[in-house]
């Protein structure tokens, strides 16, 4: 069984930058891709970001690419998720996810494992 705590959220300017963190234990963190998505009030889930095991492939929601990045750090079983250029339409609680695939995969059926979630607020 595999938890996933995340932290770094917080209040925000528009244009500031946030990094979350996503740390995972009692797994093997190495061999999990792993995401983010995030949820705003009134909406469904929406897929963020995604990073292979190795970190070598990554993938991005349209409304984030550029802005957005994912990276991990196996040695330390965490991912991160830096947002630069943020908006208030990234308001949201964002969760990271782990799937013991190697899918790469936008869809939140293919994870496996989800985290409690942090808050971010952007204010305008």
């Amino acid at each position: 069984q595999v938890q996933l705590v995340e932290s770094g959220g917080g209040l925000v300017q528009a244009g500031g930058s946030l990094r979350l963190s996503c740390a995972a234990s009692g797994g093997t963190f190495s061999t999990y891709a792993m995401g983010w998505f995030r949820q705003a009030p009134g909406k469904e889930r929406e897929f963020v970001a995604a990073i292979t095991w190795n970190g070598s492939i990554t993938r991005y929601a349209d409304s984030v690419k550029g802005r957005f990045t994912i990276s991990r750090d196996n040695a330390k079983n965490t991912v991160y998720l830096q947002m630069n250029s943020l908006k208030p339409e990234d308001t949201a609680v964002y969760y990271c996810a782990a799937q013991r695939g190697a899918i790469l995969s936008s869809s939140r059926a293919i994870y496996d494992y989800w985290g409690q979630g942090t808050q971010v607020t952007v204010s305008s």
